[in-house]
């Protein structure tokens, strides 16, 4: 099977999202493996709508957020700012809508540019992003594990 083109964000797209044909719990699976394949680390995971439905509320969608960090880049940022902290860390959502997985986040250079006019800091941002960009489309990808 041939791979797809990359795809890349449009600049003006706060969100990068790719959709896939694996089921939800395959995506998040790939997710994990691709964020270490990465150098990245999973600091932690959010299962939003098992949180929703332990509550009592009627969610049939699933979603899990996982806050992923590259420590070598985490710590370039703070250096540089400690009001980053609350920008921190990255956050990649795997998650379903009418039936179809979708990998996303919102795209770190698009948010830093609000944040901060640092040229080193939106660096940092654009090299997280290209990263994130490649984790989410290698999970998005990945076959016969």
């Amino acid at each position: 099977m041939a791979s797809e083109p990359l795809k890349w964000p449009d600049p003006m797209d706060q969100f990068f999202i790719l959709e896939t044909a694996k089921s939800f719990d395959e995506a998040s699976a790939d997710m994990h493996a691709a964020v270490a394949a990465h150098g990245f680390g999973v600091l932690s995971l959010l299962d939003l709508g098992e949180s929703l439905r332990s509550k009592g509320i009627t969610f049939v969608e699933e979603c899990r957020v996982m806050e992923v960090c590259n420590p070598q880049q985490a710590a370039r940022v703070l250096r540089s700012d400690m009001k980053l902290t609350m920008a921190l860390p990255c956050r990649i959502a795997v998650y379903t809508q009418a039936g179809q997985t979708s990998i996303g986040m919102i795209r770190p250079a698009a948010m830093l540019s609000s944040l901060s006019s640092d040229p080193e800091l939106m660096e940092v941002a654009r090299e997280v992003e290209a990263s994130a960009i490649g984790i989410i489309q290698e999970a998005a990808s990945r076959r016969g594990r």
